[in-house]
Formats: structure tokens, sequence, C-alpha cells
């Protein structure tokens, strides 16, 4: 299905859950009167995955960047404390992130440990435009 069929079909779509959303505003029960209240107000927000072709149309991507994580989860019955919870979320974002820029998720750990130890800032995450497009290269 092309972008544009897509739209032109999505529209009727769009049309009934903003009805359905305003209804939802005076329905009785506070709860989902709030909720749709919060959703009416990220306007065309919420459609921003039909407006611009620079979003796939599906979750995929985000389903694949945490698949890690979720057989992590599955296969060791997870963390036993928050703290230790703290750990593995940012731990797997840092491979998430380092995995998807082409980075070594080893050496940037390296350097984090060298920061912490010398009360230096931690390394950033954020892309070097030397790794912009290297993408799921293996470092």
């Amino acid at each position: 299905m092309t972008r544009k069929s897509f739209q032109t079909k999505m529209r009727p779509i769009r049309a009934q859950v903003g009805a359905l959303l305003e209804a939802g505003t005076d329905c009785g029960t506070a709860k989902v009167e709030n909720m749709c209240k919060k959703i009416l107000e990220a306007g065309d927000a919420l459609w921003t995955f039909v407006d611009h072709e620079s979003i796939e149309l599906t979750n995929n991507e985000a389903e694949r960047a945490i698949r890690t994580a979720v057989l992590w989860r599955k296969g060791s019955f997870g963390t036993q404390s928050d703290r230790g919870a703290r750990y593995v979320e940012r731990v797997l974002s840092a491979y998430a992130t380092c995995k998807r820029q082409g980075r070594s998720i080893i050496q940037y750990l390296n350097e984090a440990c060298y920061a912490h130890a010398n009360n230096l800032p931690a390394p950033s995450l954020l892309p070097d435009r030397q790794f912009v497009g290297q993408a799921n290269q293996t470092p």
C-alpha cells in the first residue's frame, strides 16, 4: 500500500477515533474523561506516523530494539531490586544505543568506568558525526 493510499484510508479512522475521544470526555467516569482529554490535547501528534513519511508505519524497529532486553528478562527472571532494575535498564539502553550507532559497547563501558573512577563526566551516548548512518554495523 502506498503512503497516499494509507493516508486516505486513515481519514475515516481518524475521524472515528476523534469522535470517540470527544464522547469519552463526557462519559461520567473521571479516569476515562481525563485520559480522553489528555489524548485530545496531543492533537495531530497522535497521527504523526500517518502524516510524515520519515516515520515507519509499524513499530517493528522499536520492538527489535528492545528484543535483547525482553529475552534477557525472560531467561534470567529479571532483577531482585530497584537498584538492579536501574542498572539493567541503563546497561541495556547503552548497549542498544551503541549497537545502533555502530559503536563498541565494551569501549563505551570502559570509558564510563574510567570517568566514574576519576570523577569525570560520563561519556556521551549521543551520536558523533562519524557514527551517523552506520547503524547496526558490528564494531
